[in-house]
């Protein structure tokens, strides 16, 4: 059976940014600690609320698979699959739209005019379980290519936040950490060992669904999302992954160090929970985890873009040499979590 890699990528991100000092002196109530310190985020890119020039999810995915294509041997036209993956679906301004596809809408403006569209839903996961899905059809033979994408205006959560904030400890607080962004990728079929997903595989553990729910504020106009991250943020949750990781690999007959890792990118959640998940995996998997690479500090929590928004910057500061193997650790609301691993070395930004 053919493996499938990431062939080309792409990425936007607003001019706008915040910082989070700016953001938290909007708070009525600030924090019982310090959010900066604990989240690493130092800033976030925010989307344009101009109206000759407003950004909503659609505008962010477009210019990122714009992007992305532009750099890709495939032009849209030839492209067999579109996936959009992302939570929000604003377009025409903040109009939330769930049906035509988003994913139809895209393809409709890329001129992608021959492609199976769909979108996806998995929370933060959402691009790492378009690209499960999209690996797995490329590898039955049932398409040769496709592109995955998603945009995030997912900042008004944080507009949310700070308008309803008013106790030293809330559950919006999480909602801080977040940021702009778009990201796209296009996979197609494998040709060599050097550039390649070796395997992909995801997990959702439903007993803490309940530990994050975004929805329609109860209070005030907005959407809201509210982390019980005193629960999220606990060894048997982050356990999961690297129990599952584990298991497939000695079901191989392998092990961690084996793999031989390069590199491991971690959802962007937070800079003080990422050491301490690393500090667990090395523990479970009895091996030391490879450097992480990040970008939480500039661009905070972008969601579902959030691990290929730190591929494509690590690429494009030439930080990951030719060849190197790449470790992707998803957590997302559901719980969702998993493992991605990957040998790059033609992509390029």
């Amino acid at each position: 059976m053919p493996h499938s890699r990431f062939e080309s990528i792409g990425a936007y991100l607003p001019s706008d940014t915040l910082s989070t000092e700016e953001l938290l002196s909007r708070l009525a109530t600030p924090p019982s600690f310090d959010l900066e310190k604990i989240t690493g985020v130092q800033e976030r890119r925010v989307h344009s609320k101009d109206p000759d020039n407003y950004e909503d999810s659609f505008t962010l995915a477009t210019r990122a698979a714009q992007d992305c294509l532009s750099r890709s041997r495939y032009d849209a036209a030839e492209l067999d699959v579109v996936i959009s993956t992302s939570i929000t679906r604003s377009r025409f301004g903040t109009r939330m739209y769930m049906e035509p596809s988003f994913a139809g809408a895209l393809a409709g403006e890329l001129g992608a005019t021959k492609a199976i569209t769909f979108d996806v839903s998995n929370a933060c996961a959402g691009m790492l379980t378009g690209t499960y899905i999209l690996d797995r059809m490329i590898r039955s033979g049932a398409v040769r290519n496709g592109l995955v994408v998603s945009g995030e205006a997912i900042t008004p959560i944080a507009d949310t936040a700070v308008r309803e904030i008013s106790e030293k400890y809330d559950l919006q607080f999480a909602s801080l950490s977040v940021g702009d962004s778009g990201c796209a990728i296009v996979l197609d079929e494998a040709v060599d060992d050097r550039d390649v997903i070796h395997y992909v595989d995801l997990l959702t553990a439903a007993e803490y669904a309940q530990l994050c729910l975004g929805m329609p504020s109860d209070r005030t106009e907005g959407i809201a999302l509210y982390t019980d991250n005193r629960q999220m943020h606990n060894e048997d949750r982050f356990r999961l992954g690297p129990d599952s990781h584990r298991n497939f690999l000695e079901s191989q007959g392998r092990t961690f160090a084996d793999e031989q890792f390069d590199y491991v990118i971690h959802h962007q959640f937070g800079a003080a929970a990422i050491p301490w998940m690393n500090a667990i995996c090395e523990r479970e998997f009895g091996s030391p985890m490879p450097p992480d690479l990040r970008v939480i500090e500039k661009y905070g929590n972008t969601s579902t873009t959030s691990h290929f928004l730190v591929l494509h910057d690590a690429l494009g500061d030439q930080k990951i040499p030719e060849g190197s193997k790449l470790l992707m650790i998803p957590a997302a609301s559901g719980i969702v979590t998993g493992y991605l691993s990957t040998t790059i070395s033609s992509l390029k930004v």
